[in-house]
């Protein structure tokens, strides 16, 4: 498909630069089977669901994955955003240009690391040099990996660090946070459960190429970045279990969605899963695994936008936008969410 079908204009002031307060106090956009759209608050979650339904959330932490030095002369800039290796990551690199295999760079408090080979899309290996584990030194020198929507807004701060991390984050290994799950506060969750929803966490570790544009004409040209998931025997079984029962599987963000799509067979079936995907859905896209997501609104011509048009309909989906943004609400990250039930 051509990627300007997925092209919106989007008001430079409808981007959050912050989260809501409470978190849960964000708008919820519902899009419900051919309902029209219905504006509600993320705290309104409990009734829009079903006893029985099963949130899935991913328990993904963000590292401080963002690195700031010097190689000589010349400032560099790296996000890290693949694991290599125990001490090697793949990075894309601000001025790479002025770094060569080979090369050390100091990116302060003690933390240096080795150029290695560029890869096809330009990502550099770093190879972190001294014994201490390459997360405690992303403490020490790193910060937040800030998507650059807001980052070009302003800088990165200490508040930043619990603002851009969900309350479900245990697995260390992602370099951008699974934003849907942002919204939602223990007392919402105390809420879900009163109300017999049920709740299941997953790791899919989001790599800094969920912010690459799609730099192709066609969907078929482009190639996604290889993002890690894992999801456990026991998540496997109470997922079928849900929807042995009748309930609705609701992945809570495109991360969670895609994991499971990776991990359900034809038959529907949710498997065991511990792997790299690189799954790319557009419209024509029969869904396995899911029933219905929540997400944020996501960037024109992005990955996530065709992701959403293959669940909702992209014609749906561009009305659904132009709604959104009539009405005011907030794009991207910090923003505020939709839930899509396509019935």
């Amino acid at each position: 498909m051509r990627v300007d079908l997925f092209d919106f204009d989007l008001p430079p002031e409808r981007i959050a630069l912050r989260p809501a307060v409470p978190r849960d106090s964000a708008r919820l956009m519902v899009l419900d089977g051919t309902a029209g759209m219905a504006d509600r608050i993320v705290s309104d979650l409990p009734s829009l669901l079903r006893a029985g339904d099963c949130l899935v959330f991913n328990d993904t932490r963000v590292i401080p994955a963002q690195l700031e030095g010097m190689r000589g002369e010349a400032r560099i800039g790296a996000t890290l955003h693949k694991r290599l290796g125990l001490r090697s990551w793949q990075a894309f690199v601000r001025n790479a240009k002025r770094v060569r295999e080979g090369d050390r760079i100091d990116f302060g408090e003690g933390v240096t690391a080795i150029a290695g080979a560029k890869d096809d899309e330009g990502a550099i290996t770093l190879n972190f040099e001294g014994d201490a584990p390459v997360e405690i030194l992303l403490e020490r020198a790193g910060r937040m990996p800030l998507p650059p929507y807001i980052a070009a807004k302003r800088p990165t701060d200490a508040q930043d660090r619990e603002d851009y991390q969900t309350m479900f984050a245990r697995e260390d290994g992602a370099v951008a946070a699974p934003t849907a799950a942002l919204h939602f506060t223990p007392e919402l969750m105390a809420a879900l459960e009163a109300r017999g929803v049920l709740a299941q966490t997953l790791t899919l570790h989001v790599g800094a190429g969920t912010f690459l544009p799609v730099k192709a004409d066609d969907t078929a040209d482009h190639n996604m970045h290889a993002e890690w998931g894992r999801i456990d025997a026991a998540a496997a079984d109470r997922l079928n279990a849900v929807r042995a029962a009748g309930g609705r599987v609701i992945a809570v963000g495109t991360t969670s969605l895609r994991l499971l799509e990776s991990a359900t067979g034809e038959d529907g079936i949710v498997r065991p899963f511990a792997d790299e995907t690189r799954i790319f859905i557009t419209p024509g896209y029969r869904f396995r695994a899911v029933d219905g997501l929540m997400t944020n609104f996501h960037l024109p011509k992005s990955t996530l936008f065709m992701l959403v048009s293959a669940l909702m309909g992209r014609q749906r989906t561009q009305e659904a936008y132009a709604y959104a943004i009539a009405q005011g609400y907030r794009f991207y990250s910090y923003g505020d969410s939709s839930l899509l039930l396509p019935g």
